[in-house]
């Protein structure tokens, strides 16, 4: 296998996870603010690994599988913490409905792939802007102290809603897209 820089970036994103992880968990002021820096900086990749391979001519198989479950691992990790630090009824709704529509669209790509029908769900719009919302309330979340008058922790739980809104509005999408193929299968 080859690797170049975009596939780089992705797997840099991986390796960033435990780290983030570490960090929430560390007794040391700045720990948190850090976290969020690094989550942010993961995010940034998220789109840039994607943007250098189509402008490189660098897509790869190992690319195409990776960045995806970068992707879902890097949100998941950060919402698990999250929701440790407030474990109350509403976040865990917001956690599982944000992680199971992760797990049900991956799936629902992983078979229609099978049938030769993957692109109905390729990614829309509805997805892109849940990811913007998804990794903004996060990111803010994890930073968590207000800076001067914005409560920084309540803005991103606000937007981890919206986020969670756009999951659902995203995951209807793709489960219209689908239909005609799950109703043949019937």
């Amino acid at each position: 296998m080859r690797v170049n820089t975009p596939t780089i970036l992705t797997m840099g994103r991986v390796a960033v996870i435990p780290v983030v992880l570490g960090l929430f968990y560390v007794d040391w002021p700045p720990a948190r603010h850090v976290a969020a820096l690094l989550f942010i900086a993961a995010s940034i990749t998220d789109w840039l690994d994607g943007y250098l391979a189509r402008r490189w001519n660098q897509t790869s198989a190992f690319g195409a599988f990776l960045d995806p479950v970068a992707d879902k691992l890097l949100v998941a990790v950060a919402l698990v913490m999250l929701l440790r630090d407030d474990p109350g009824s509403v976040m865990g709704v917001l956690v599982a409905v944000i992680i199971g529509r992760e797990i049900t669209i991956s799936a629902l790509r992983e078979w229609l792939a099978e049938l030769g029908q993957r692109k109905r769900v390729a990614v829309g719009m509805a997805g892109k802007l849940k990811t913007v919302f998804q990794m903004t309330a996060i990111s803010l979340m994890l930073w968590q102290t207000s800076i001067g008058p914005l409560h920084v922790y309540l803005i991103g739980y606000v937007l981890l809603f919206l986020a969670a809104a756009l999951t659902l509005w995203s995951m209807v999408l793709y489960l219209r897209a689908a239909w005609p193929v799950m109703r043949d299968g019937l």
